[in-house]
C-alpha cells in the first residue's frame, strides 16, 4: 500500500508541478505536513540542498530521494515513475494534439497565463526555502549565523560571478562543516 501512496502523492506532483523542478517544493511541503512520518520540513530544506548539488532534475532527484527513504528502492522507483508519468502523457498530448491548434488564440491565451503561475509556484518555494534557512522553526527567531552566511555568500557570488558553481558548494559544505 506504501508503494501505492508514494506513486499518487508523486504522481500529482508531476502533474501540478508546472514550471520544472522548484515548482515541486511547494507541494512537497505540503506533503510533508500530510506525511509527517516520511520527512520533516528541515530534511526538506537538506534534500533541496542535496538535490541541486547532484547532477539531474531537483524535483526527480528529490523523488527517488523521499521514496528511497520512506520504502527502499522499490519506494524510489515508485515514486520516481510517479514523478515522471504525468510529464510523459502531456507530452505525448501535446505533441499530437496541440501542434494542430499552436496558433489559436485560446493555446496563445492559454500559455500567457502558465508562465505567471510557474512564476507564482517557484517564488513560493523560494519564500519558503527562505524561511527554512534563515529562521528557526519553531521559535520563529532568526538565525544570525546562516543569515550572516547568506548575505556574505551572496556578496561574494555577485563580485566573483566567474567562479565555477562547484568552488561555491564546496566552499558552503566547508563553511557548515566548520560554524555549523
Amino acid at each position: 500500500m506504501i508503494y501505492l501512496t508514494l506513486f499518487w502523492e508523486f504522481f500529482k506532483i508531476g502533474l501540478f508541478s508546472i514550471g520544472g523542478g522548484p515548482a515541486t517544493i511547494p507541494f512537497l511541503i505540503d506533503l510533508s505536513s500530510k506525511y509527517p512520518q516520511w520527512y520533516s520540513v528541515q530534511e526538506l530544506a537538506d534534500m533541496i540542498a542535496v538535490s541541486q548539488s547532484t547532477p539531474g532534475p531537483i524535483g526527480i532527484n528529490m523523488a527517488t530521494y523521499v521514496g528511497n527513504t520512506v520504502a527502499s528502492v522499490f519506494g524510489g522507483v515508485c515514486t520516481t515513475f510517479g514523478e515522471v508519468l504525468p510529464a510523459i502523457i502531456i507530452i505525448s498530448l501535446i505533441s499530437h494534439y496541440l501542434m494542430q491548434f499552436k496558433e489559436k488564440p485560446f493555446v496563445k491565451d492559454m500559455m500567457i497565463v502558465i508562465r505567471p503561475v510557474a512564476l507564482g509556484l517557484m517564488s513560493y518555494a523560494l519564500l519558503c526555502l527562505v524561511q527554512i534557512s534563515l529562521f528557526n522553526q519553531n521559535t520563529h527567531k532568526i538565525l544570525w549565523i546562516n543569515t550572516i552566511a547568506f548575505i556574505v555568500f551572496y556578496g561574494f557570488m555577485n563580485k566573483y560571478k566567474k567562479l565555477h558553481p562547484l568552488i561555491w558548494i564546496g566552499i558552503g559544505a566547508i563553511f557548515g562543516i566548520i560554524f555549523l
